[in-house]
């Protein structure tokens, strides 16, 4: 198991680097979802999380061939590209998953009571109402550069790694 934790200050500057984050590991967890194939038959997983600083990418599988699966995240991380039309697909995704949030109570209450006990947590209401206002490709752009011009990395490898 391979754990890194990619934080940045540009996370939780405001409810709008919230939805970008979202977006972005949406995006790069489509565009992996191709060349990322192989290593799934290999018995290799990943998985790409949105968390509450940063991105945490989590990989296990056989040592041996683990690293060539990391180098092809942080390939994807870092010539990171997409189409307008995965743009609005994945926009309109996030709003459906985020309205559904929103009218479960008990994810609502969760919510809520982050808000009360985090500092710096956004509430839902308020990441939908900003998606819902709408975000342009052109800040998930500018969010990506700045995201990976201020990054702290945090790492856990558990297992037989050399």
């Amino acid at each position: 198991y391979v754990h890194f934790h990619l934080i940045s200050p540009q996370v939780q500057r405001s409810a709008e680097s919230v939805v970008l984050l979202d977006i972005f590991v949406s995006i790069l967890s489509l565009n992996l979802s191709e060349p990322a194939y192989g290593a799934d038959i290999a018995k290799l997983e990943y998985k790409l999380v949105a968390g509450e600083h940063g991105l945490v990418i989590r990989v296990k599988g056989f040592n041996h061939k683990l690293s060539l699966l990391l180098q092809l995240i942080i390939d994807h991380l870092s010539d990171f590209s997409f189409t307008p039309a995965v743009f609005e697909m994945i926009k309109e995704e996030l709003k459906k998953t985020y309205f559904n949030m929103l009218i479960n109570s008990e994810v609502l209450a969760k919510d809520l009571r982050h808000v009360i006990l985090e500092h710096g947590k956004w509430p839902m209401i308020q990441k939908y109402q900003r998606l819902m206002k709408g975000i342009s490709a052109e800040s998930l752009l500018s969010f990506v550069k700045a995201f990976k011009s201020q990054l702290y990395v945090e790492g856990l490898a558990q297992g037989n790694i050399t």
